[in-house]
């Protein structure tokens, strides 16, 4: 295609499209040789019961899955006590998430989030043209007067992450209740990280309608992978997302190990344990090699690094040792890092690398004084 017909193609694109620029190619695959504990992923494999599900499923490759997710939905009504117009099955909760920004934002409407949060929120409300506020809060309370009168007054709907990404910080559902009951503007609750804290939101969905909660089998039912995610909300709300939904939405194996992971969560109990023991190991061992670790209620920890170096410089660092940790260039987080907690072999092999780096900066020198090594000590 011509330069000429490529900018006349490129100009039938709306505005907010315009803005974005075409997406590149992502370097190579990451090597297998790394130790991955930048995405939260939960690394273990499924139990048995569940693996022969998804087994079982690629039997029924050549059908369609089922229309409107009805099985899945189905079997989330039950394992949770809602009615199934009250539930939305999705491609993971991502999936979810561009439903409701789709459904709620038109060009020059306002969205508001907790701040620091899931990033990928910007996006989203770039994609419609919509105007994103960013609400910072204090680690284990809302601000209310903001949200309730202050520059989110006019959003359309409110986003809250809880446990909170990437923060891991955990709020009592009695303030999110608070919230919900005083404002009449919707409330997206996402516990993505929900199964690693002490309490959950889902009993608000039949007290209010203006609360819409969404779930994932991402992190706590180790399924990244295979994207299931579901919604939960008023019938009303529920309905409509689902009619702007792409047919077929999931496939087979989603639905198959969905159903499955709803029928046999205990199968999980050992794996939710190691974690919750993990991260308090890790904090306790990052903690004495002079980091500063935000107490959290996910799987992840969120890392003050010790003083000197900042985030992007430490997870570099690691890299080089083969370790992949996340950094974010937001404000406030500058100089931390977050780990997902993994298996106990990949967490010792973490903390032995940041031992060694943090150790390489602090060199006894010859007359028995203390040097700061240079950024460039290890590259």
């Amino acid at each position: 295609m011509s330069d000429a017909k490529l900018q006349t193609v490129l100009s039938a694109l709306p505005p907010v499209t315009r803005q974005l620029d075409a997406l590149p190619s992502n370097g190579p695959a990451p090597d297998g040789n790394f130790v991955k504990l930048n995405t939260n992923e939960n690394p273990f494999p499924l139990p048995p019961i569940i693996m022969q599900s998804a087994v079982a499923a690629l039997k029924c490759q050549y059908l369609y899955p089922d229309d409107d997710n009805i099985s899945l939905r189905e079997a989330a009504s039950s394992t949770y006590g809602v009615s199934r117009d009250q539930v939305i099955a999705g491609n993971g909760s991502s999936e979810l998430l561009g439903l409701i920004y789709r459904a709620f934002l038109a060009p020059g409407d306002k969205v508001a989030m907790m701040s620091p949060g899931f990033s990928f929120n910007r996006k989203l409300a770039m994609i419609q043209g919509a105007e994103f506020l960013e609400i910072g809060c204090q680690a284990h309370s809302l601000p209310m007067e903001q949200l309730l009168s202050g520059p989110a007054k006019d959003a359309k709907f409110i986003m809250l992450a809880n446990p909170n990404n990437p923060t891991g910080t955990f709020l009592p559902i009695s303030d999110i209740e608070r919230l919900v009951a005083q404002s009449d503007r919707l409330v997206v609750l996402d516990e993505a990280y929900v199964d690693f804290a002490p309490d959950h939101g889902l009993r608000l969905i039949n007290r209010y309608p203006n609360v819409l909660i969404l779930r994932s089998f991402s992190k706590s039912y180790a399924a990244a992978g295979i994207r299931v995610g579901f919604g939960f909300g008023h019938p009303e709300i529920i309905g409509r997302l689902r009619n702007i939904q792409n047919v077929f939405n999931m496939n087979v194996i989603g639905h198959a190990v969905g159903i499955s992971v709803l029928a046999h969560r205990g199968a999980y109990a050992e794996n939710h344990k190691h974690i919750k023991d993990e991260r308090e190991r890790v904090t306790v061992a990052l903690s004495q090699l002079g980091f500063s670790v935000t107490p959290s209620r996910a799987n992840f920890l969120l890392a003050r690094v010790p003083a000197g170096q900042d985030g992007s410089w430490w997870q570099a660092a690691l890299e080089r040792q083969k370790i992949l940790v996340a950094f974010f260039p937001d404000k406030g987080l500058e100089h931390c890092i977050r780990v997902s907690i993994g298996a106990k072999e990949q967490m010792d092999a973490f903390l032995a690398a940041a031992g060694d780096i943090a150790g390489s900066l602090t060199v006894p020198s010859s007359k028995g004084r203390e040097a700061s090594g240079s950024a460039s000590s290890l590259r």
